[in-house]
C-alpha cells in the first residue's frame, strides 16, 4: 500500500469540496402545475378559514360589548326605579307624618275644647 502524495490528497478535498458545494446549489425546481393549484388552493383555504375565524371573533366580541352595555342600561334603569320608589316611599312618609300631626293637634284642640266647655258648665 502505498501513501497517497500531498497533491493526491489535495485534489481529493478539493473534489470532496466540490461535491458539498454542489450539495447545497440551487437547483433548478421544476413545477409541477398541478401541485402549484393545490398548493395554492391551500393557501386560499387556509385564508378563509382564518378569515372566517376573524369575523367570528369580530362578532363574538361585538356581541359581548352589546351585552355588557344592554346590562349597564337594565342596571341604570332598576337603579332609576328603585331611587323614583324611595322618593315615593319618603313622600308618603312625609304625608303620613303631616297628617298624624294634623289629627294629633286636631284631638289637642278637641280636648282643650271639652275641659274649656266643661269648666265653662262647672261656672255656671
Amino acid at each position: 500500500m502505498s501513501d497517497p502524495t500531498f497533491n493526491e490528497r489535495k485534489e481529493a478535498a478539493e473534489k470532496a469540496k466540490q461535491a458539498m458545494l454542489a450539495k447545497f446549489r440551487a437547483k433548478p425546481q421544476t413545477i409541477d402545475p398541478a401541485a402549484a393549484a393545490e398548493r395554492a388552493a391551500q393557501a386560499q383555504a387556509r385564508e378563509a378559514k382564518r378569515a372566517a375565524a376573524e369575523e367570528k371573533r369580530k362578532a363574538r366580541v361585538i356581541a359581548e360589548k352589546t351585552a355588557r352595555i344592554e346590562e349597564a342600561r337594565l342596571k341604570a334603569m332598576l337603579e332609576a326605579e328603585e331611587a323614583e320608589q324611595r322618593a315615593r316611599d319618603a313622600e308618603k312618609a312625609a304625608r303620613d307624618a303631616a297628617e298624624a300631626a294634623e289629627i294629633l293637634a286636631f284631638e289637642q284642640k278637641a280636648r282643650r275644647d271639652l275641659k274649656y266647655a266643661a269648666r265653662k258648665a262647672r261656672q255656671k
